[in-house]
C-alpha cells in the first residue's frame, strides 16, 4: 500500500513539473502541442498540456557572436588572401529563426563565407587593406537580405584579419622597404636642400649685416673728418683772423718779420745739423745785407718801443 502510494506521487509530482514551466529572462521557448506550433513563450511562467505540450526550440534573445573560420579569398589583381571575421546577429522572430531555416548558426557562416569571397574578388590587394569598413558594411548588406526569411537580424560583420600568401607577405615587405628607403632618400634630399638654403640665407644675411655696418663705419668716419676739418678750418680762420688783427695793430708787420727770420734761422740750422753733407744757401754773399736788414729791423722795434716815452716826455716839461 505504501509502495502504490509512493507511486502515485511521483507521478503526479512528474505530471507537475510537465505542467509548469518557467522560461528565463535572456531566451524565448517555441512551444507545439501535439507536433504543431502552439506560440511563443516569453520570459516568465508558462503553463503546459501534460503529455500534449512541449518546447520544441529554445533561442538566446541577447547578440551573439559567430566566429567565421579563416578561409582563401582571391583578389581583382589574382593576389591569394587568407581572411576570416566575426559576424553579430540577434534572433528577432523565434518562429521564423525555428521553421525558416534548418540551422542558422550554419546558415550565416556559410552565407558569410561566399559574401566575403565576392566583396574581396571585386578589390585589388591594396583596397582591401584600405576598404575594410566598407567590406564589412556590404558584407552585411548582403546577408541581411538573405536572412530576412529567418527571422535573424545581422548587426554587423567585422573582417579579424587579411593575410596574404607567405610570398606576398615575402614581396609586400620587400616594396615597404623600397618605399621607406625612398621616402628616406628624399626626406635627406629635403634636408640637405634646406641646410644649404638656410646657409646661403645666413651668408647673405652675413653680408648685408658687414656691407650696412661698414656702410654706418664709413659714414661716422667721414663725419667724424668732416668735423674735424670743420673744427680745424674754424680754427685756422680764428688765427689768422687774430693775426690779421695783430698785424694791423702798431708794430704789427715788424712782429711778422721778426716770426719769418726767427723761422728761417730755425729751420736753416736744421737742415745743417742732420746734413751729411754741407749746404752752403745760394744767397751766402748776400749775407750781409741779411743781417744789416736784420740790424734795421731791431732798432725798428726800438723806436716803436720808446715812442711812447718820447711823446709823454715834452707833457712833462710844460708843468
Amino acid at each position: 500500500m505504501f509502495d502504490f502510494i509512493t507511486i502515485l506521487f511521483l507521478v503526479a509530482l512528474f505530471i507537475i513539473w510537465k505542467m509548469f514551466k518557467v522560461v528565463p529572462m535572456r531566451e524565448n521557448w517555441v512551444k507545439e502541442r501535439l507536433g504543431k506550433f502552439a506560440g511563443v513563450l516569453q520570459p516568465g511562467f508558462h503553463f503546459f498540456l501534460p503529455f500534449l505540450d512541449r518546447v520544441a526550440y529554445r533561442h538566446e534573445m541577447r547578440e551573439q557572436v559567430i566566429d567565421i573560420p579563416s578561409q582563401r579569398c582571391i583578389t581583382r589583381d589574382n593576389v591569394e588572401v587568407e581572411v576570416d571575421g566575426l559576424v553579430y546577429l540577434k534572433v528577432m522572430d523565434p518562429e521564423k529563426a525555428s521553421y525558416g531555416i534548418g540551422n542558422y548558426y550554419k546558415a550565416a557562416t556559410d552565407l558569410a563565407q561566399t559574401t566575403m569571397r565576392s566583396e574581396v574578388g571585386k578589390l585589388d590587394l591594396d583596397d582591401t587593406f584600405k576598404e575594410r569598413d566598407r567590406i564589412n558594411e556590404k558584407i552585411v548588406q548582403e546577408i541581411d537580405k538573405a536572412s530576412e526569411a529567418w527571422g535573424i537580424k545581422f548587426l554587423r560583420y567585422e573582417i579579424r584579419k587579411i593575410e596574404p600568401s607567405p610570398g606576398m607577405i615575402d614581396t609586400l615587405e620587400k616594396q615597404m622597404e623600397a618605399e621607406r628607403q625612398k621616402r628616406a632618400e628624399i626626406t635627406l634630399a629635403l634636408a640637405h636642400k634646406e641646410a644649404r638654403i638656410n646657409v646661403s640665407e645666413g651668408e647673405r644675411q652675413e653680408a648685408i649685416n658687414i656691407s650696412e655696418g661698414e656702410k654706418i663705419k664709413r659714414i661716422n668716419e667721414a663725419e667724424g673728418r668732416s668735423q674735424e676739418i670743420t673744427l680745424i678750418a674754424n680754427a685756422t680762420a680764428e688765427g689768422i683772423r687774430l693775426i690779421a688783427e695783430a698785424i694791423k695793430k702798431p708794430g704789427g708787420q715788424i712782429a711778422v718779420r721778426m716770426r719769418v727770420v726767427q723761422q728761417y734761422i730755425e729751420e736753416l740750422g736744421n737742415i745743417l745739423r742732420r746734413s751729411k753733407i754741407s749746404i752752403v744757401p745760394a744767397g751766402l754773399a748776400n749775407l750781409r745785407g741779411f743781417f744789416e736788414g736784420l740790424g734795421s729791423v731791431g732798432s725798428a722795434i726800438a723806436d716803436v718801443t720808446e715812442a711812447p716815452n718820447v711823446s709823454t716826455a715834452p707833457k712833462a716839461g710844460k708843468k
